[in-house]
């Protein structure tokens, strides 16, 4: 199973410029997801970049992008009364940066489920980008909340 732009839009509460999944290319829903990224200099963060900096994509983007592909495969088939409900990380661990991914790159995050639990999903996996392993993540845990249980 594929999603659109569309159906990712559905799901993640996220837009410009923090929509950081462009597409999804497979998904096993309760089991994994296959997201791709395209990286662009014409990204926000590269708007100030001096001529000549390093123009690494940020490794904290980076694990952001992975996460917000997490939570597409924990909400993929939520039913829409669930809509008002908010994702809360409760941890992340053993990230590792193998490799720098630059504007071009097509990043491709692997996120497989570990355990879910009521409201409690444990995610592993990885990001690739030209064909090398970039990052890996041994842990992400998220639970759910009702939004207005969050509010003051």
């Amino acid at each position: 199973m594929t999603a659109s732009p569309a159906d990712i839009i559905r799901v993640l509460p996220h837009r410009y410029p923090m929509l950081l999944v462009d597409r999804v290319v497979e998904l096993v829903p309760g089991e994994s997801l296959t997201a791709l990224k395209a990286v662009s200099a014409n990204e926000p963060w590269y708007a100030d970049l001096a001529a000549g900096a390093p123009d690494d994509y940020p490794p904290t983007l980076l694990v952001e992008s992975w996460c917000q592909a997490a939570v597409l495969l924990s909400l993929w088939d939520e039913p829409k009364e669930d809509a008002d409900r908010v994702i809360l990380f409760g941890a992340i661990t053993d990230v590792e940066f193998h490799r720098t991914v630059t504007p071009g790159c097509v990043v491709r995050h692997h996120v497989r489920i570990l355990d879910a639990r009521a409201d409690t999903v444990a995610f592993t996996g990885e990001s690739e980008a030209d064909g090398h392993v970039v990052m890996t993540v041994g842990r992400v845990v998220t639970t759910s909340r009702a939004a207005a249980d969050l509010r003051p």
